[in-house]
C-alpha cells in the first residue's frame, strides 16, 4: 500500500492510503519498509501547505486571517487567489486541508524505528515547526516525534552538589520522561540526594510494552531543569530544547522551586525511552563545564 502512494493523485485519498499502511505498522508490519513513501508524502504536504500560506500572504492576506483547514474553503475564488496553474493551486489547497491526516501514519513509522527517525526526521522537522507556528494545524505530536533524540550524549551538572555526569539518552518523547529517568539514574543511583521516582513511573518510561490505558501512576519532580544561561527547560518541552555547548547538550539540575508531579504515562506509548549513566565526571571536568554556565561550581 505504501508503494502505491506516489501513484495516487493529490486529489485522491492519498492520506487515507497512508493511514492504512500506518495501521498495518501498528499491527506489526515493518516500519522501515513503508517509511519512505509515507514520510515523503508527509513532507510534500507540509511544504505545499507552507506554500499555500505564502501565496495567501502574497495576495494580501494577513497571517491571522489564514483560513481553517477544511476542504469547504476550496472554491474558484480561493484557487484564483493562489495563482499559478489551476491544478497546482488545487494541490496546495488540498495540502493545506489534509496535512494533519498524515500525522498518524507518520507517527506509526517514526515511533517504531530508530533507523527511520535517523534517516528521515531532520528533513521534515523545520517544515513541521514552521507550519505549526501558523496556528492553523495541530501538529504537536508530529513535531515532537521528529525532534526525538537517539543515542544522544548529554552532560548533566547538579548544581547543589557540584557534581557532573555523562548520560546517553534515546527515544524520550518529552522532558517529563527525561526528568523521571534522570532522577532514577542520579537519585536512585545514590549520586545526588533526593527522593527517587517510583519503580512504576520508571517502568512506564522505559518498558517496551506500552501500558494499556491510563495507569494513574504519578511521577514527582526531583529537580529544576535549567539551561546553561539559567533559563528554565520546561518539563512540557523536549530534550531537543537543551542547548548544545562544545558539541554536547548541557543541562543543569537545581533544587526544585516548588513541588510538582505529573502522570507518569509517556508521551508516545509505543516508544520506550532509554537513559544510561555512562560516566561520573571528575571535579576538574565539572569545573570546566560550569565555566560555560552562569554559575560557578
Amino acid at each position: 500500500m505504501a508503494a502505491l502512494l506516489p501513484a495516487f493523485p493529490p486529489t485522491g485519498p492519498r492520506p487515507m492510503l497512508a493511514m492504512m499502511a500506518g495501521f498495518c505498522v501498528e499491527r506489526g508490519a515493518d516500519p522501515a519498509a513503508c517509511a519512505e513513501p509515507v514520510l515523503d508524502g508527509t513532507h510534500r504536504d507540509l511544504l505545499d501547505a507552507l506554500e499555500f500560506a505564502r501565496r495567501w500572504a502574497d495576495a494580501g492576506g494577513a497571517e491571522d486571517e489564514l483560513p481553517e483547514a477544511d476542504e469547504k474553503i476550496i472554491d474558484d475564488a480561493l484557487l484564483a487567489r493562489l495563482g499559478g496553474e489551476a491544478h497546482e493551486a488545487l494541490r496546495l489547497a488540498l495540502a493545506w486541508c489534509s496535512v494533519e491526516e498524515w500525522q498518524p501514519p507518520a507517527l506509526a513509522v517514526l515511533c517504531r524505528s530508530t533507523e527511520v527517525r535517523r534517516r528521515h526526521a531532520s528533513a521534515l522537522l523545520a517544515a513541521c515547526r514552521d507550519l505549526a507556528a501558523l496556528e492553523r494545524h495541530d501538529l504537536k505530536c508530529l513535531a515532537y516525534a521528529l525532534a526525538i533524540l537517539d543515542d544522544e550524549p548529554l552532560v548533566v551538572l547538579h548544581r547543589p552538589t557540584g557534581t557532573g555526569f555523562e548520560v546517553r539518552i534515546g527515544g524520550i518523547g518529552d522532558n517529563f520522561q527525561l526528568h523521571t529517568l534522570l532522577a532514577h539514574l542520579l537519585v536512585g543511583g545514590g549520586h545526588v540526594p533526593g527522593t527517587a521516582p517510583s519503580a512504576e513511573s520508571v517502568r512506564l518510561a522505559t518498558d517496551p510494552e506500552p501500558a494499556q490505558g491510563r495507569t494513574g501512576a504519578v511521577a514527582t519532580g526531583a529537580f529544576e531543569l535549567l539551561a546553561p544561561d539559567g533559563e528554565r527547560i520546561w518539563n512540557e518541552g523536549l530534550p531537543d530544547d537543551i542547548p548544545v555547548v562544545e558539541g554536547r547538550r548541557l543541562l543543569v539540575l537545581d533544587e526544585p522551586m516548588y513541588a510538582r508531579s505529573w502522570n507518569a504515562d509517556r508521551f508516545f506509548p509505543m516508544l520506550p525511552g532509554t537513559a544510561e549513566l555512562t560516566r561520573v565526571l571528575s571535579a576538574d571536568e565539572v569545573q570546566t563545564w560550569f565555566t560555560y554556565t552562569c554559575w560557578t561550581s
